[in-house]
């Protein structure tokens, strides 16, 4: 029987003013709780104290007579100064408190904290956020996966659904941050797919939009598809992340696939090349900044001439904010975006056409492989299948090939998919375009 949620859990503590954390403290403060907010970088906390949040100069102080305390931070080493440093949230949380990690970080890291919050009496729950779209949590449409005990989950819950679309709660403390890199992992490995196959297309005289077009009415499209890739037509690479939390991300995930001896074998190909990029270009950079690699080696430039992608994150900062929103078919809400091309489509002759099949047969390729990856994480975990399908449907890592065969998944491989689709030895281009000769 789920626990009564609390009776008055008004007074909520948030460290973590950042671009995710505001728009979170932003529906809270909607809803009328009140919000007490830290962050080391004093300005990111201007907006929403101007829209009645309250500053504090310390995570102790603003931590101090709540009855939750949620942190939204980029790294580990963040979340532990935070929660367990001499002023951190601990030193101002009363027994029987509930400490909410929504960052995406180390599960030892979270156990260790959480280690610590239960000496006072104080609970944990991690509850790392997923985009159900394209910065979905602008518009409060993300998805927490939740570990911990769910009696605190119960209590809770209502304040998670006030900050986004649905919650799961997923097992014990370390689950949820499992699975959140379990979805980051379909994500990823989908956009660095994608953009090298739009390469591919450039190099062959396929206009990128075009290639784009035939991506996402395909087989092939997924949410990076759909959504993130046109921030590659517009040479933004999209600002709405940066390249040092994707290498974070993946570093982690191939940590954990070691944990757990699980081969990862595509999932580790794409963890080097995000290394490759954060190496190479500056931490901060944008996110997509990892498919610059694939252009440099193909020789060619995705960007589209005076295209702009509908958004504040992409070339134009000044796009107004989305407006109109459709659903669907499984419910999922995401932004109607226009997207025009300045350049119109030039007729493809059969070999063009004949290899956007190919590539089209090769993306739904690499999804299934990296699901059955997802999958072997999850399963190693300790998760069921219906609850890998689950998370997978309510996240950035969902594609067509996921919402039409996830939940056909056994304790077998799955089948191949009908027609012809590219086996896994022609497929190492799209994640590593140096082993293609060119």
């Amino acid at each position: 029987m789920r626990s009564t949620h609390f009776r008055n859990a008004d007074r909520i503590g948030f460290i973590g003013t950042g671009s995710m954390g505001r728009p979170m403290i932003a529906k809270l403060l909607q809803a009328g709780y009140q919000v007490g907010v830290y962050d080391i970088d004093p300005p990111a906390a201007k907006d929403v104290v101007e829209k009645g949040a309250r500053w504090h100069d310390a995570p102790s102080d603003a931590a101090r007579g709540c009855e939750i305390v949620i942190t939204c931070l980029p790294l580990p080493h963040d979340v532990f100064d935070n929660m367990a440093g001499e002023q951190g949230a601990l030193a101002g949380m009363a027994p029987g408190s509930v400490w909410i990690d929504t960052s995406t970080t180390d599960y030892h890291n979270t156990i260790e904290i959480g280690r610590r919050a239960a000496a006072i009496d104080v609970h944990s729950l991690e509850a790392p956020v997923s985009n159900l779209s394209h910065m979905g949590v602008d518009f409060a449409n993300v998805s927490f996966f939740v570990g911990g005990p769910f009696e605190a989950y119960g209590r809770c819950e209502t304040v998670l659904q006030t900050m986004g679309a649905i919650s799961l709660h997923v097992g014990d403390i370390g689950q949820g941050q499992s699975v959140k890199l379990l979805t980051n992992l379909l994500f990823y490995a989908a956009a660095v797919a994608s953009g090298h196959a739009l390469c591919r297309s450039v190099r062959e005289g396929i206009p990128a939009q075009q290639a784009w077009r035939k991506f996402v009415a395909s087989s092939a499209n997924s949410v990076a598809i759909e959504q993130f890739v046109p921030f590659l037509l517009d040479g933004s690479y999209d600002r709405s992340c940066t390249l040092e939390i994707t290498v974070k991300d993946m570093g982690l995930a191939v940590q954990l696939a070691d944990e757990l001896g699980v081969g990862l074998p595509i999932g580790r190909a794409v963890e080097e090349r995000y290394s490759e990029a954060g190496r190479k270009f500056d931490r901060h950079d944008s996110h997509l900044r990892v498919v610059e690699l694939a252009e440099v080696v193909f020789g060619v430039r995705l960007k589209v001439p005076g295209y702009r992608a509908p958004s504040k994150y992409g070339a134009d900062p000044a796009h107004p904010p989305d407006q109109e929103f459709l659903a669907d078919s499984v419910g999922r809400i995401k932004p109607k975006r226009e997207h025009v091309f300045p350049l119109d489509d030039v007729p493809l002759s059969d070999i063009q056409i004949r290899l956007l099949d190919s590539l089209v047969g090769e993306l739904t390729h690499v999804n299934r492989l990296i699901l059955q990856e997802a999958f072997d994480l999850g399963r190693g975990m300790g998760l069921n299948d219906d609850m890998i399908y689950d998370v997978v449907t309510w996240s950035v890592g969902a594609s067509a090939w996921s919402d039409s065969r996830a939940h056909q998944y056994s304790s077998e491989r799955p089948v191949d998919l009908a027609g012809a689709v590219a086996p896994l030895t022609t497929m190492p281009h799209l994640i590593c375009p140096q082993m293609e000769k060119l």
